[in-house]
């Protein structure tokens, strides 16, 4: 059996192997020093332009915070002066309102800190829509609306129920043509006026003048009698398999209302109830009932148009002064009304607000004062009251 010798290397080969292993070994060390070197290095360097950063941005925006909470608080003391000096039946003046616009801040905005943990981003919740509404109704009261055989039956339903009431034609289409530019729906929701692709809806609110879940709970709360009494007026004159459908519908709304009147009387209790609760978002699905709907929408309008007349304010509103206390609560709205034009140039919006509700509000923002805001809504109105659902609510009247 032969065994094959192998043959000793050369010794310069073998000198030549070991230095290029040498040089590798050198060379990754090298590497390896080098990176270790700029991580020491880079993270104070991180950490540090971090810290630089977070103070500059506390420095610059905590001033901005003390300026806006000075100027709300402001706001607001105003505001209670206003209050007393309506009550004591003074007359105001410009020395009443704030006459500066609210702070804006324009400063760095706040660094991200490297060393966070990852936060994925939460997911918001989506808005209820009529569908929602329906199911919750059903499921929790029993109820399912009477739906209009047509859009022209609810608007003629709406009409009766708004002369009823001591509105207006002008008052009425106004609205509407503000609150869905002309073209609404019985049924519409914001957000979803045109059912674009994609589009979602930004809140619950529904109908001609797009009331919130939270308005319906208090509307029913409030002024559910008399639309339980309207509903008995229409049985009256219904019979056979019709007026049982109605007296089961009263019989349905008197446990609605029952359970809003259970709720403690405060706008806060009330939101909660309509957005986070089955039994408060099924409420909601009354405003689409062609017998209850109407009266509802309309009783928040003429709720406003008391308010004023109790406050003093002569004649009719206009569509524009309606919107506006629809749009910034009576109490503020006809703070505005009742102010002389040459105020109106000259307060500042913000006079009327929240600090919360005016950020979220671009019209009272970019038009700033009170008579750029009511000349906005009127030229709004005047557009949207040409398109057809506003011209076929009018011809109802």
């Amino acid at each position: 059996m032969h065994r094959h010798r192998s043959h000793p290397m050369p010794l310069r080969q073998v000198m030549v192997r070991r230095s290029l292993s040498w040089i590798a070994a050198a060379f990754l060390l090298t590497i390896t020093s080098a990176c270790a070197v700029d991580v020491s290095r880079g993270v104070p360097a991180v950490a540090s332009d971090y810290q630089a950063k977070l103070a500059e941005y506390e420095r610059v925006h905590g001033a901005y915070e003390r300026e806006a909470a000075a100027y709300w608080d402001a706001v607001a003391a105003k505001r209670r002066l206003r209050n007393a000096k309506r009550r004591d039946h003074q007359p105001l003046t410009l020395a009443d309102y704030v006459l500066a616009q609210p702070p804006v801040y324009a400063g760095p905005p706040r660094p991200v800190d490297p060393n966070a943990p990852y936060q994925p981003p939460s997911e918001k919740q989506p808005v209820p829509v009529v569908a929602d509404f329906l199911q919750a109704a059903y499921t929790q009261w029993g109820f399912v609306p009477d739906r209009p055989r047509s859009e022209g039956e609810f608007k003629r339903a709406y009409a009766t129920a708004a002369m009823a009431a001591g509105l207006d034609r002008n008052q009425v289409v106004g609205i509407y043509a503000f609150e869905t530019g002309g073209h609404g729906a019985y049924d519409t929701q914001a957000g979803l006026l045109f059912n674009r692709p994609g589009a979602h809806a930004i809140s619950p609110a529904l109908g001609y003048n797009q009331l919130l879940s939270t308005l319906t709970i208090s509307l029913l709360a409030d002024h559910g009698s008399d639309v339980v009494a309207a509903l008995r007026q229409k049985e009256q004159r219904l019979s056979g398999e019709a007026r049982l459908r109605m007296a089961r519908k009263i019989e349905v709304l008197r446990r609605m209302i029952a359970f809003a009147r259970s709720i403690p009387h405060r706008w806060k209790e009330y939101d909660r109830i309509a957005k986070h609760t089955a039994r408060g978002m099924g409420l909601h699905a009354v405003l689409l009932d062609v017998d209850i709907g109407p009266l509802l929408q309309v009783q928040n309008l003429a709720n406003s148009v008391r308010f004023a007349r109790a406050k003093g304010y002569p004649g009719n509103l206009s569509a524009a002064e309606l919107e506006l206390m629809n749009l910034t609560g009576d109490g503020n709205g006809i703070d505005m009304v009742m102010m002389p034009q040459a105020l109106r140039e000259q307060v500042p919006t913000a006079n009327f607000f929240a600090p919360s509700g005016y950020w979220r509000n671009p019209i009272a923002r970019r038009t700033q004062v009170v008579a750029g805001l009511i000349a906005e809504i009127q030229d709004h109105i005047n557009r949207a009251e040409s398109n057809p659902g506003a011209r076929e609510l009018a011809a109802a009247f």
